[in-house]
């Protein structure tokens, strides 16, 4: 008989982590493959591995990694505000008060980090000053290495882009801001 594949998706791979950890701490025994499933299932706060199934019966693994179905997923309003801190040139005008608008923010930052790539400290500073206009790189480069977006040698010298695919909100507010700044008329010179 052939499996059908179930889609496991987790909104929070920290918290993921975390909670797998602590379900592992409290075993005596490595757990067997049923007991992972559900601790699995349980760590996205599902009730154990049955429960997280009867949620995806009749949803083929396919139908909810479509691009339709993550659109639904994403939070308009939340990618709206997070576009709010930027001006039309997709600059980082102040820093959010909000941890989730900060996140979403950082991915921007982000996204101007020339891929595997390591940068020196001064670079760091210089793109992400041409990319915020509140003054404040050396938060930023601290935001984005406590966020793992960004990795840095011990001695802080080198800064290099960790390599991740956006959030689905990050990539909606990425989508924004480059068509926002696409439909705005040139400067006359």
């Amino acid at each position: 008989m052939a499996r059908t594949p179930i889609a496991f998706v987790a909104s929070d791979i920290s918290a993921l982590a975390k909670s797998v950890r602590a379900q592992l701490l409290q075993r005596t025994s490595p757990p067997g493959h049923v007991e992972l499933l559900n601790i699995l299932a349980r760590a996205t706060g599902h009730k154990n591995y049955q429960h997280f199934r009867a949620g995806a019966v009749g949803k083929p693994a396919d139908d909810r990694s479509s691009p339709a179905a993550q659109d639904d997923a994403v939070d308009l309003k939340r990618v709206q505000r997070a576009a709010r801190h930027f001006d039309d040139h997709g600059r980082l005008l102040r820093w959010p008060a909000r941890h989730n608008l900060q996140q979403l923010s950082l991915w921007v930052l982000w996204s101007g980090f020339p891929p595997r790539c390591s940068l020196a400290e001064a670079e760091v500073k210089r793109l992400l000053n041409s990319r915020h206009a509140f003054a404040d790189d050396a938060l930023l480069r601290r935001a984005l290495c406590d966020h793992g977006l960004v990795s840095r040698t011990a001695d802080g010298r080198a800064y290099r882009r960790i390599e991740r695919r956006p959030p689905m909100e990050a990539a909606a507010l990425l989508r924004q801001l480059k068509t926002s700044a696409a439909g705005r008329p040139e400067a006359a010179a």
